[in-house]
C-alpha cells in the first residue's frame, strides 16, 4: 500500500520512519523544507519529494495513486491541504491543528467516498477517543475533563518550554478563544484563562489554563460539562499573557521606518529559535482524561493517564511519539479494515467502537506509549 505523509517536520519525519518499518507500506514524504527532508537522508526506504504543499493542484497530483495520506502540515495551511486530498479521493489521517471547521468538508468527503480522520493526535485525538469510550461505558456521562501538555525535561529560563510541534500552532493555543461546555451550554473564554495548579507524579506542580482543545467534542458529545486545559510549568502563563496583551502575536501590520510588518512575524523570529526542540533536548508528555457520570444508578468515574518521555533508543521526542504514533496506528487501523465509515471522522466517533479503541491502545503500547485506566464503578451487588 502506498502512503504519503505531507510534512516532514518534528512529527512528520518520525511518522514516516514508523510506517516504513511495515513491509506492506511503500512510504513517501513531501515537504518544501530541505532541512526537514535532510533528517531522513539515512532512510533510503522512504521516498522524498520536495513540494510546495500550499498549492492545492500540486497536492492533488502528489497524492494521486496513494492509498492513504497523513496530513502533518502546520495549522494555517492544514484545512486547504485536507480539502485537496479529499478532492483527490484518497483516505486521510489528519493531525493539522487548523482553526476551520472540518465538518464543512463532510459532504465532499462522502461524495468522494473518503474516510478523513481529523484531529488524530494525542490531544485532540486520543483525548477524544477516550472521552467517547468512557462515556459509552456509562449510563450517563456528566463531566469530561482533559489536562494535557508537552514539556521539556530541562527547564531553561525564561520560557521553560520547547515546542514539540509547529511553533505557530503553539501560538494558536495562546490566542484562539477557548470553547468549553458548562451546564449544557457552550461557553467561550479567552485562552490562558482560569489557571489552576495540579500535581503530577514524577513531574511536580504544573499550571493549567483554558485552551481550545475540545474541538469537535463540544458539538458531538452529549456531556453537560466538558473542558480541556493545557499544562505548562508554573509562571509560563503570565509571560505569554504579557506578549499577547502587548500585541506581539497580532497579525495586523504596523509600520516601522517605512516598512510594514506583522508583529507576529517579528515575534516568531525572536521567539521560535528559543522554543526549538534540539536533538539533544529531552521532553515529556503528560495527559489526564477524566470522565464522570452514573452507571446502574451509582456515581462512576473513569480516568486515563499518560506519562511519556523522549525515547533514548530511537531518539524520537515524546510529542512526536504520542501525536505521530496515534496517527500511524490509526492509518494501520484503516488499512486493516477495522473502520470504513465515510466522511469527516472525529476521533470520538472511533471511540464508539471498542475494537478500534483496543487496536489503538495496543498499537501505541507496542511503541511504548502507554495509557493506564483507573475506574471507580459500581460492582455487581450495587447495580
Amino acid at each position: 500500500m502506498k502512503v504519503i505523509i505531507l510534512g516532514a517536520g518534528l512529527v512528520g519525519g518520525p511518522m514516516a520512519r514508523d510506517l516504513a518499518k511495515d513491509e506492506g507500506f511503500e512510504v513517501a514524504v513531501a515537504d518544501i523544507s530541505s532541512r526537514n527532508m535532510s533528517k531522513l537522508d539515512d532512510a533510503p526506504e522512504i521516498r522524498k519529494v520536495r513540494a510546495d504543499l500550499s498549492d492545492g493542484e500540486k497536492v492533488r497530483k502528489l497524492v494521486a495513486g496513494a492509498d492513504y495520506v497523513i496530513n502533518a502540515t502546520p495549522g494555517f495551511m492544514g484545512y486547504s491541504v485536507l480539502k485537496s486530498v479529499i478532492e483527490a479521493g484518497v483516505d486521510i489521517v489528519d493531525i493539522a491543528f487548523f482553526p476551520e471547521d472540518p465538518f464543512d468538508l463532510d459532504a465532499l468527503a462522502r461524495e468522494r467516498g473518503v474516510t478523513a480522520i481529523v484531529d488524530c493526535g494525542v490531544a485532540p485525538g486520543m483525548s477524544n477517543v477516550l472521552v467517547s469510550y468512557a462515556a459509552g461505558k456509562l449510563d450517563k456521562a456528566e463531566k469530561a475533563l482533559i489536562y494535557v501538555g508537552g514539556l521539556p525535561i530541562r527547564r531553561t529560563w525564561p520560557w521553560e518550554y520547547k515546542a514539540g510541534f509547529s511553533p505557530i500552532d503553539v501560538v494558536e493555543e495562546y490566542t484562539r478563544p477557548a470553547r468549553y461546555v458548562e451546564n449544557g451550554r457552550l461557553v467561550i473564554r479567552p485562552a490562558l484563562s482560569d489557571p489552576e495548579y495540579l500535581e503530577f507524579p514524577g513531574i511536580g506542580t504544573l499550571q493549567s489554563f483554558n485552551s481550545d482543545g475540545l474541538r469537535s467534542l463540544a458539538d458531538t458529545m452529549d456531556i453537560p460539562d466538558m473542558k480541556e486545559k493545557t499544562l505548562r510549568y508554573p509562571g509560563h502563563i503570565e509571560k505569554i499573557a504579557v506578549l499577547r496583551e502587548s500585541g506581539f502575536f497580532s497579525t495586523d501590520e504596523i509600520e516601522i521606518d517605512g516598512t510594514m510588518i506583522r508583529p507576529l512575524d517579528f515575534t516568531a523570529k525572536l521567539l521560535f529559535p528559543l522554543w526549538e526542540l534540539a536533538d539533544d533536548d529531552r521532553d515529556l508528555t503528560v495527559m489526564k482524561v477524566i470522565v464522570e457520570g452514573t452507571k446502574g444508578g451509582t456515581s462512576a468515574r473513569y480516568e486515563y493517564d499518560l506519562f511519556d518521555r523522549h525515547d533514548e533508543t530511537s531518539g524520537v521526542h515524546s510529542m512526536a511519539r504520542t501525536t505521530g504514533y496515534t496517527a500511524t496506528v490509526a492509518l494501520r487501523m484503516l488499512a486493516a479494515g477495522l473502520y470504513d465509515r465515510k466522511g469527516i471522522i472525529a476521533p470520538e466517533f472511533i471511540g464508539e467502537k471498542t475494537e478500534c479503541v483496543e487496536y489503538l491502545l495496543a498499537g501505541l503500547r507496542e511503541r511504548g506509549v502507554i495509557y493506564t485506566e483507573k475506574s471507580v464503578v459500581p460492582g455487581p451487588a450495587e447495580v
